[in-house]
């Protein structure tokens, strides 16, 4: 039977051409050495090696085995490497999640800076508009979640990174625009512009509407933040948006934004399983958004 073992032999006695340096290299006698080619060569009925020569040479049969112990050794290694990499937490996978749909813009740097650190990770990324993103953490689905809902689950940590208000965002031409703040019952005849969630995990409904007992005159869905801008700035309707995000727009006079009520304010955090906490590569990401500043 060819295992392993027999592979590695032929390799080592291919490079030092000897029985005796061979045991060396292998921790092993010479005579164990010799006992294995017998066993190979008694299973396959045929010489390997040619014993007589100096060093010692390889029969067609055995340049054969020398060939698969090529192909095969470093795959070999490689695997052993990726295991051990795998058992400390530095190599794997690592699925992102973002409920906060305008977060990439801060997020891209440092997943680029977290590839050239971790480059055994493969990072991937779901949509972010799913149902239910905690319970896809729960479930495997997701490793790490991006989110302003801390829910109190066992089995989920939370670090906390950084705190925003979520402001209006209008039309420079837009009637609401004179205003200094904004109240609640000024929205209900609005078309309120949103990501396509849930409207329990909207800021403003959540955080803002809801508590007042307001509900918008219609609500108008898109994925994409520039979509929403535009739809915003031809007077299509309102939108919500975190403090940062609006900022760029505003500074270009596409919108302007205004406080909802007192302030509508909330934290952003990175939700995680709380046995990946210590995996080398969890920490390592972990650490790369604790530095972070709010943009």
């Amino acid at each position: 039977m060819l295992e392993i073992r027999h592979l590695q032999m032929l390799s080592a006695l291919k490079r030092h051409g000897s029985l005796a340096t061979t045991a060396e290299e292998m921790n092993l006698t010479a005579s164990a050495i010799s006992h294995q080619l017998k066993e190979l060569e008694s299973y396959y009925d045929i010489s390997l090696v040619n014993r007589r020569t100096r060093p010692v040479s390889f029969t067609p049969a055995g340049l054969l085995m020398l060939q698969l112990a090529d192909n095969i050794l470093p795959q070999v290694a490689r695997t052993k490497s990726d295991i051990r990499r795998l058992a400390h937490g530095q190599a794997g996978r690592l699925r992102l999640a973002s409920e906060c749909h305008s977060c990439f813009d801060w997020l891209m740097p440092i997943l680029n800076v977290y590839r050239k650190q971790y480059s055994d990770v493969e990072l991937d990324f779901a949509t972010g508009f799913e149902p239910e993103p905690h319970q896809m953490l729960m479930d495997n689905e997701i490793d790490l979640l991006i989110t302003a809902s801390d829910l109190p689950i066992d089995g989920i940590s939370y670090q906390p990174l950084f705190t925003y208000e979520s402001r209006l965002v209008l039309s420079p031409a837009h009637r609401l625009a004179s205003r200094d703040t904004i109240s609640a019952d000024a929205l209900s005849d609005q078309t309120l512009i949103a990501y396509p969630v849930e409207e329990s995990r909207l800021d403003i409904i959540a955080k803002f509407l809801a508590p007042a007992g307001i509900t918008p005159a219609h609500i108008r869905t898109t994925e994409l933040t520039a979509m929403l801008i535009q739809l915003v700035a031809s007077e299509r309707g309102v939108a919500a948006l975190p403090d940062w995000v609006v900022a760029e727009y505003e500074r270009k006079g596409w919108v302007v934004s205004r406080p909802l009520g007192s302030g509508v304010y909330c934290q952003l955090y990175a939700a995680i399983r709380t046995d990946d906490r210590q995996m080398d590569y969890m920490k390592g990401f972990l650490g790369l958004l604790d530095g972070i500043k709010k943009p």
